[in-house]
């Protein structure tokens, strides 16, 4: 079975995923028999010019998006299970003894349609959606979820796996196959394989009530972030924002029907980049309230659906041996339980808090120092402390967004760095078909002229897209498929203003970097299995190789390289650089707790046991954070639970620590290689050998102390958060 299929069902894994978890609805098991039921109109309309069907002839198989339409998507998924079912049925009820061979490898080559099919279609569902594809995707989401029940809670095929497993010692394989047998059984585990046949029943209709409650809960989203756009009348309400930032909002507004207005939209996250301009209070408390409050009324309220999923995982946990949903989620991951995690973020909470306190009086000194006569508020902070910020450093936001022109910081300064960091080059390929005319097509050569990979870049923000910023592939790498991998990085970065150039903030430009740390991770993969491949590690460990990434953004060798003013030219100024490196720190109290907050939600609602009553979303938030000392009114969570789509939407249910886990590694495996000499291929290779090339062939630990000699320390992170031990 597929990476993308193995241990999520319907969703193309991704990494800073914000997508919903697959999961499994019986409102028709799909079982080999009924399968072959399906109408011989499906598959006449499967069967005839539907390019999903066949293999792709691009290179590396990329899909071309000239040729797909929505309406070959349903029989090709159609006919895609059927086939699968069809595949393993042979495997499980296969009468030669139990092989790694014909049962594991057989099961790594099964399921190639539904595997193409699925990771293009809900990688466009994120990037490119529209009513067809959502409507589909309810339709498809429980009907994939019981495919993989009928896989998984599969008797004759668990027998298979579970004989070798047992044996797996005399087997004498290989340590990559014996990984991927170790990683098979435990996800047959988990999915409920030992249970009996009524748990495995009320498994099923617990998966299936999930499937179409976190399906909902993602295209309410989509809609909300729509809906809740802040419409300006009078253009004097947005003193403060740069005229181009004025006119991408009179374009926005035009677009959405509002001619003569301006339109801000939304983003994922509580705090909203456009506050730290504004300097309309009365506006500023509105686009906040829009961004703090959202799902929490009319036909889109999320709480419903956030109070019945965390009861449907801790039920479902239940049933499956263990005491909440964060103990089963942890299993197999680099924190392991819930104490693990819960130890490391209230150990940093004292440091936090009280950085973030002074960064409070530090704000509250510069509202009455500028007149004002109220309490900093949520949707004060930015603005104030941009104003800290500048009377601290003498660092005027606007002006430093003035060298990072997106297609410099693209090519000069990322591109630039992985170059000399890794030896690569990206070559622009526009003879491939995109799905969306802002998508650029790239073919990855490594050092020596040897191509890759495809690389897709879709950086900027649109109708359709879901907020965030993730990776993902079209195709995964394998050797024994003799694959090679296919990836996109996806972003948020508003567009500037048609004729003009786009500007972006330090924040967006790290952010770059950080996704094509996924990236390579997932195009420098050389694993034979493709279950085994790329990012398929442990949520606290798939983020430790884009957030390594991120430091060289600010590095000045590379700073030098492309932060050039956008109209002049001119190299970014000696001194400008020296404040950005002073204040590279800044508010991170703030961002910090911000973080903690959500990742100490996340834990407290999937902490809940099972015989726990449906929660009040409000009250329970609010004693979450005072139960970890973490209730800054002034700071809120970076998601509530309503639109916290790592969380609640599934990808990252009692995992959204892992940012902050696999930062201690990132930060560590940095302070390292600049120890050893900093950007230079020599360190580059060997961090690529090490961790990149690897996926999840071996434990995530044991990969770690291969290329570092040694486990991490918090040292480093605490020095590159500025939080010590003294605040």
């Amino acid at each position: 079975m597929r990476k993308s299929l193995l241990a999520v069902a319907i969703v193309a894994m991704t990494a800073c995923s914000e997508s919903p978890e697959s999961v499994v609805d019986k409102e028709k098991q799909v079982t080999a028999g009924e399968n072959a039921q399906v109408t011989a109109e499906s598959s006449a309309t499967s069967n005839e010019n539907n390019p999903l069907l066949k293999a792709s002839t691009l290179q590396y198989q990329a899909p071309d998006f000239s040729k797909i339409k929505d309406e070959h998507f349903e029989p090709a998924f159609e006919q895609g299970m059927r086939e699968h079912l069809q595949e393993i049925e042979a495997i499980a009820t296969n009468a030669d003894k139990a092989s790694f061979a014909n049962t594991i490898v057989a099961m790594e080559k099964s399921g190639a349609l539904l595997t193409r099919t699925s990771r293009v279609f809900f990688n466009l569902s994120g990037t490119d959606s529209n009513e067809a594809r959502r409507a589909l995707q309810s339709k498809l989401a429980p009907k994939l979820a019981a495919h993989w029940d009928s896989i998984y809670l599969n008797d004759d095929l668990f027998a298979r796996v579970s004989s070798l497993y047992d044996q797996r010692v005399a087997l004498e394989m290989d340590p990559e196959s014996e990984r991927l047998l170790e990683v098979y059984y435990d996800n047959f585990v988990k999915a409920g394989a030992k249970l009996s046949a009524d748990e495995k029943e009320t498994l099923r209709a617990l998966n299936e009530e999930h499937s179409s409650l976190t399906t909902k809960f993602s295209q309410n989203l989509l809609k909300i972030t729509k809906e809740i756009a802040v419409v300006i009348d009078d253009k004097a309400e947005l003193e403060g924002l740069s005229e181009s930032a004025i006119k991408a909002a009179s374009q926005a507004a035009a677009d959405a029907g509002h001619e003569g207005k301006y339109l801000i939209n939304i983003t994922n996250t509580t705090r909203q980049p456009v506050l730290t301009s504004l300097k309309n209070r009365e506006l500023r408390q509105r686009i906040w309230e829009a961004s703090a409050n959202r799902g929490t009324s009319g036909e889109l309220d999320n709480r419903p659906i956030v109070q019945r999923l965390v009861q449907i995982r801790a039920q479902k946990a239940k049933l499956l041996g263990y005491d909440n949903w964060a103990e089963y989620q942890l299993v197999n991951t680099m924190a392991e339980k819930p104490e693990s995690v819960l130890n490391m973020l209230s150990s940093m909470v004292p440091a936090v808090v009280r950085n973030t306190k002074a960064e409070q009086a530090d704000i509250q000194a510069m509202i009455e120092r500028e007149g004002g006569d109220f309490e900093a508020q949520p949707w004060d902070w930015a603005y104030y402390a941009e104003k800290v910020r500048q009377d601290k450093y003498d660092l005027n936001e606007q002006e430093v967004r003035e060298y990072f022109e997106f297609n410099r910081v693209l090519n000069d300064g990322l591109f630039y760095t992985m170059n000399r960091l890794y030896g690569i080059r990206f070559e622009e390929r526009p003879d491939l078909p995109v799905y969306h005319p802002d998508v650029k097509a790239y073919e990855l050569f490594d050092h020596d002229g040897k191509s890759l990979a495809i690389f897709y870049a879709d950086y900027f923000a649109r109708d359709g897209k879901r907020g965030g910023a993730w990776m993902s592939s079209f195709v995964g790498q394998s050797g024994l498929l003799e694959q090679k991998p296919v990836v996109v990085n996806v972003m948020n970065i508003p567009k500037g203003p048609e004729g003009e150039p786009t500007l972006v903030s330090y924040d967006h430009v790290t952010t770059m970097f950080h996704e094509l740390g996924h990236g390579l991770h997932g195009m420098f993969s050389n694993v034979r299995y493709p279950s085994l491949a790329g990012t398929s590690v442990s949520r606290d460990f798939v983020e430790f190789p884009s957030t390594f990434e991120e430091d060289w953004a600010g590095l000045p060798e590379v700073l030098e390289n492309y932060a050039y003013h956008y109209k002049t030219g001119e190299p970014i100024p000696a001194e400008l650089l020296e404040k950005v490196q002073k204040a590279k720190n800044f508010n991170m109290g703030f961002d910090t707790l911000e973080y903690m907050s959500a990742a100490l939600l996340d834990m407290e609602w999937h902490a809940l046991p099972a015989d726990a009553e449906l929660q009040d979303v409000e009250k329970f938030e609010a004693a979450a954070l005072k139960k970890h000392g973490v209730d800054l009114a002034a700071v809120p969570p970076r998601y509530k639970s309503t639109y916290f789509a790592h969380s609640i939407g599934g990808g990252y249910s009692a995992g959204y620590y892992a940012y902050m886990w696999s930062e201690i590694l990132a930060a560590d495996a940095f302070a390292y290689i600049r120890e050893r000499g900093g950007l230079t291929r020599k360190n580059g290779d060997w961090y690529r050998k090490n961790i990149l090339e690897t996926g999840n062939s071996r434990p995530p630990m044991e990969s770690y102390v291969k290329f570092r000699g040694q486990e991490p320390t918090t040292e480093a992170l605490l020095e590159r958060r500025g939080l010590n031990s003294e605040g």
